[in-house]
């Protein structure tokens, strides 16, 4: 079976810190929430499907679930030394989230953001691609959601932003290969035609690449950003110009 990614504890030592910090993680699907709480730090997850928060509460009793969206967090101001956005920065309206991101972090607080991408620049996930694509052809595009970052460099509330990114390979056998194939958008809309030529095809190449009876490794790029947070932004005061009329300046 292909295995999940995990975020390897270097890269969550680098987002917030050797010591325990107060995290919030937006987003409550996922091991980083509760590899942060392992790690010592004080976790709280917000997310806006009540349900989801729920479950991780329900399993994870120290972890602290609030349900919200990241545009208006119901949160106190100057609350958490990091807040956490894992592969889903791109679906948020960067404008009112980042606003409200500066709002609750505290003095020298960071926002952290992590992305993971497959690489593939590996000829045989190349190979693999190509096999997924004759059958979906909207499958293994690449389009991951980093394009988002571009927001945060250009936001005035977090004005130092710092990288770094990590490799991991993640053991698959054949069949699990197979199975991350056949949970591709659109597969389940395939014929049972279709889906046996998605199977063929991706088993040719697992068979191909493999050298048995070791699995192929799915190279993986953890790319994780640090943005500091710039309190200045919010505080500012109005510049009155000497003339009778008020101005302000947006």
């Amino acid at each position: 079976m292909a295995k999940r990614p995990t975020l390897p504890a270097e890269a969550a030592a680098w987002l917030t810190s050797d010591q325990p910090l107060r995290v919030l993680v937006v987003g409550a699907s996922g091991p980083v929430p509760a590899m942060l709480s392992d790690a010592g730090n004080a976790v709280a997850v917000v997310d806006k499907d009540a349900a989801a928060v729920a479950r991780l509460v329900a399993r994870r009793p120290d972890i602290g679930g609030v349900v919200g969206r990241a545009e208006g967090l119901p949160l106190h101001p100057l609350t958490f030394d990091r807040v956490i956005c894992v592969q889903n920065l791109h679906s948020m309206a960067p404008g009112l989230a980042f606003a409200e991101f500066a709002r609750v972090l505290a003095v020298g607080g960071a926002l952290g953001v992590m992305y993971l991408s497959r690489d593939d620049s590996v000829p045989w996930v190349r190979r693999l691609a190509t096999a997924v694509q004759q059958v979906l052809p909207d499958a293994m595009k690449g389009s991951y959601g980093e394009d988002s970052l571009d927001h945060v460099h250009q936001s005035s509330y977090f004005p130092r932003v710092e990288h770094e990114s990590y490799r991991l390979w993640v053991p698959s056998d054949r069949q699990g290969l197979i199975e991350m194939a056949l949970a591709a958008p659109g597969a389940s809309r395939l014929t049972p035609e279709a889906s046996n030529d998605l199977r063929d095809a991706v088993g040719a190449v697992y068979d191909s690449a493999a050298r048995p009876p070791e699995p192929l490794l799915l190279p993986y790029k953890l790319s994780c950003w640090r943005a500091w947070v710039d309190h200045n932004e919010m505080t500012a005061g109005i510049p009155v110009r000497a003339d009778p009329a008020l101005h302000i300046t947006l």
